[in-house]
């Protein structure tokens, strides 16, 4: 029996390897070409294809419950269609221990697949945005559409560029008074972060007082903030692409400053459903092959089993907003597609026997 799981376990496995392969494959060519169309004075094609290769473990993190779902797919049903998993069937071994069999190789590309998402993407996407921004941008001021807003109290900040050593380019702050009132206006062409506090260079600095305007020029000037390096990076990667711990800290940050947290909240609960979400794709694929539509051939099998994880997918995009919308609890929004899809592929199961 032990040598009969390694084999299902086997088949499977190449699959989702090959799956994995096959769908990062073609998005990092239509990447590639998405990038060709946005280049730039300083942001050339040796650029581009930097960018696209270090954003590769977001790439396969972001793909990886379809590469799973197709790769059960098409790994239990070239099975299936060599009529081995009916000589199986035949020989004694039940729907569970084969179900079983497909679905250690599985979680064992989910615990792969959680641990580059939480150790390697944030720090790739983080060194991959600041490059690409960095390159757009350089020092000018408000210039760049990679740029960052934030907002600290009465003060509204744009950088350029982050990078992960501490380092700003192109820091425009406004400061406001309770009255709404803009006091001044301030332009650093980088700021440097000194363990407590940060230092502007290249300082700009535009005052408004008593309708009328005047102009400062300092070489340096000491910034003091709440912002560090840590919490500034985890403001340039998206909320989906940072870890459960970033997303919990920098929301736990926005609120101490008064701020909207149910994008972080919503981007924490998917991140920790993701690996629940995974399984239930294994357990879908294992539906499509021993359930109603064991009797089609592999292609409709694998017809069928895209059009549930498009419905999966579906329904998860259209819960996420509609928490933010409608301000219900992100727990749900995350949770809930995976329940209903793990119960129906349940039941189709339990139909096969």
């Amino acid at each position: 029996m032990r040598r009969l799981d390694r084999y299902i376990a086997g088949t499977v496995s190449s699959s989702i390897m090959l799956m994995i392969f096959v769908i990062t494959g073609l998005d990092i060519i239509f990447s590639l070409v998405d990038e060709m169309q946005n280049l730039e004075a300083d942001y050339q094609m040796l650029q581009a294809f930097q960018y696209v290769g270090i954003t590769i473990p977001k790439r396969i993190y972001e793909f990886l419950s379809l590469s799973v779902l197709l790769g059960c797919l098409v790994g239990l049903g070239t099975l299936a269609n060599h009529s081995e998993l009916t000589v199986m069937r035949a020989a004694g071994v039940s729907v569970s221990r084969i179900s079983w069999a497909a679905v250690k190789p599985a979680l064992l590309v989910v615990c792969i697949g959680t641990l580059v998402g939480e150790y390697v993407v944030p720090y790739t996407e983080g060194f991959a945005q600041s490059r690409r921004a960095l390159a757009k941008s350089g020092d000018k001021a408000m210039s760049s559409k990679e740029g960052y807003w934030h907002r600290e109290a009465n003060d509204y900040m744009h950088f350029n560029a982050v990078l992960p050593n501490g380092i700003i380019f192109g820091v425009t702050q406004y400061h406001f008074n309770q009255a709404r009132e803009l006091k001044h206006a301030r332009y650093a062409s980088r700021a440097i972060f000194q363990g407590d506090h940060w230092v502007l260079q290249g300082v700009v600095e535009t005052e408004f007082a008593q309708n009328r305007a005047e102009q400062n020029i300092y070489p340096t000037l000491r910034w003091d903030t709440d912002l560090t390096p840590g919490l500034l990076r985890l403001q340039v990667i998206k909320p989906e692409d940072l870890s459960i711990r970033g997303l919990y800290q920098y929301a736990a940050y926005l609120a101490e400053q008064g701020l909207n947290t149910q994008k972080y909240r919503l981007a924490y609960w998917k991140k920790i459903s993701q690996p629940l979400a995974t399984v239930v794709m294994v357990l879908v694929a294992l539906s499509c092959i021993f359930g109603p539509l064991r009797s089609v051939t592999m292609g409709f099998r694998v017809f069928s089993g895209v059009i549930l994880g498009m419905l999966f997918k579906y329904t998860e995009g259209f819960l996420a907003p509609a928490s933010i919308v409608f301000g219900f609890e992100p727990f749900y929004a995350s949770f809930i597609p995976s329940a209903l899809f793990c119960a129906l592929a349940i039941l189709l199961l339990k139909r096969a026997g």
